[in-house]
């Protein structure tokens, strides 16, 4: 009480303030108080998604502005039905040449997780199918197996030598994919196999590594490509000729 009487003084002397701050920063009174600014600090740095700043923004389209994100629809115009997904109800098409099918819950196709960083996805495999490899730009996967099994696997980045870690995973098992790394699923089973994926934003992008590199629109520079994978012009005239499936 004596240190904060200091401050009401007429002419207080200024070691007179900066002692008790001092005393404050040393002690491990203040401790917790230090730690509640730490927290939040970090918090703020490694926020992805904007945080909300109300209950909900279901998310609406507005053709004549672009913004970082989704418009919100007006909360007394909101219903039950703007927070249901449907999506998942029934199995993915996997009668395609990589005998996958992504089902994605991002905020496109579910306007109620606008701002709310989350997203999911349902993964239908054909036996031998393969989600190929992929990285999502702006979010971690977290990935449980509901049917079948798995090899999985994804990369590091060049600062830790392009580690690559894997793991055959059964139903039940748990996988995380950190966020922007190269990662995949195959089906390594001779029944069809289901997994559900959460990611860590509404809108995590998805850059399919094949797609992106060899059929792009327009095409990356064969000189370029021949020179990056150290391969033949046929080779890259090759697989730029290629169709390369969305799943």
């Amino acid at each position: 009480m004596q240190d904060i009487s200091l401050l009401s003084q007429a002419n207080p002397r200024r070691e007179d303030i900066e002692a008790p701050a001092l005393r404050c920063a040393t002690t491990v009174k203040c401790l917790p108080i230090s730690l509640l600014i730490l927290a939040l600090a970090t918090a703020t740095a490694f926020a992805y998604d904007p945080s909300p700043l109300q209950d909900f923004c279901v998310a609406i389209n507005d053709p004549k502005v672009f913004v970082n994100g989704k418009f919100c629809k007006d909360p007394k115009q909101v219903t039950a039905e703007d927070f249901l997904f449907k999506g998942f109800r029934y199995p993915g098409n996997t009668a395609n040449p990589l005998g996958s099918k992504v089902t994605p819950a991002f905020v496109d196709q579910f306007p109620g997780i606008n701002t709310l960083g989350i997203s999911m996805a349902r993964i239908d495999f054909a036996p031998g199918g393969l989600n190929p490899p992929h990285t999502h730009p702006r979010g971690t996967e977290i990935l449980v197996v509901a049917e079948g099994t798995l090899l999985v696997g994804f990369v590091t980045s060049n600062q830790l030598n392009n580690t690559f870690f894997t793991k055959v995973l059964y139903k039940g098992d748990v996988f995380v994919f950190p966020i922007g790394l190269i990662h995949f699923q195959l089906n390594i089973g001779k029944t069809p196999a289901l997994a559900f994926a959460a990611l860590s934003s509404q809108n995590p992008g998805v850059i399919t590594i094949a797609n992106a590199v060899f059929g792009s629109k327009p095409p990356i520079s064969a000189d370029v490509l021949t020179k990056a994978f150290q391969v033949d012009k046929k080779v890259v005239d090759y697989l730029q000729a290629q169709f390369w499936y969305d799943n």
